[in-house]
């Protein structure tokens, strides 16, 4: 039997993400009273923790998460939401560009040659990274049970990446140089994916919302190669107040 792949790994983590929201929805709506919501605020905020996870390139980050938005009417939502987290990963040869990889292999087969490195030398680069996202855009939520709120939503926006990168050897370290001069490497790319959760009633004001994010993105396209999906989980506190759009 083979190892599971990166890929194997994260749609392993979207399967059972998918079922904890619905088992979560479905738990909590065969308790809730089948009744239309008396009150939805014209305003809205949240925050609660988040984590991020980016498995092709094997990179979990954990975080801050938080959303305001104002309510059109008592089913669409516009606002803004934004995330921050940090992690750790490495990056290796076969990550990299077909380009880079034939620049850098030219390289190592030369220090390979004059006897610098042995010929199982291997190319791994630890980093630090932290992620931000920017976006903003609609929500529609579904409010036919009293204390349960179900949404879905399309995700746009901006990530911004930094990336800080730790040789472990004089090797690595002619390398980080060559290809971040400054010390770390900085990024903005869009993203697109969709979104989704549930807002759990606690009073009228007051509620607990688990949401799931996936979105894919094209970070450091200069390095790397591919592309990567990101999951992003979050969980925390979320406000109502003002004018009542339910009426």
């Amino acid at each position: 039997m083979r190892n599971p792949t990166p890929i194997d790994r994260h749609a392993g983590r979207m399967v059972c993400a998918t079922r904890f929201l619905l088992a979560a929805s479905v738990l909590l709506i065969s308790s809730s009273a089948l009744a239309q919501q008396s009150y939805v605020g014209r305003f809205d905020a949240y925050a609660g923790y988040m984590y991020l996870d980016s498995p092709h390139i094997k990179l979990a980050e954990n975080g801050f998460h938080t959303q305001v938005g104002t309510r059109v009417t008592n089913w669409l939502s516009l606002g803004f939401d934004f995330c921050i987290g940090t992690g750790n990963t490495s990056i290796n040869g076969p990550l990299l560009t077909p380009a880079l990889q034939q620049q850098l292999g030219a390289q190592l087969a030369q220090l390979i040659a004059g006897g610098v490195i042995p010929p199982t030398y291997v190319l791994t680069v630890p980093l630090d990274s932290k992620t931000e996202t920017y976006s903003a855009g609609p929500q529609i939520s579904y409010r036919h049970f009293k204390a349960v709120t179900l949404f879905i939503r399309p995700d746009l926006g901006a990530m911004h990446e930094t990336a800080i990168p730790h040789a472990t050897d004089p090797v690595a370290q002619a390398i980080v140089q060559q290809l971040a001069p400054s010390g770390k490497k900085l990024d903005w790319v869009a993203f697109y994916g969709f979104g989704g959760g549930v807002d759990v009633g606690i009073t009228k004001h007051f509620a607990v919302r688990i949401q799931a994010d996936l979105v894919h993105d094209h970070l450091f396209n200069d390095l790397l190669k591919d592309g990567r999906n990101t999951v992003r989980f979050s969980i925390g506190p979320a406000v109502q107040w003002g004018h009542n759009v339910a009426k």
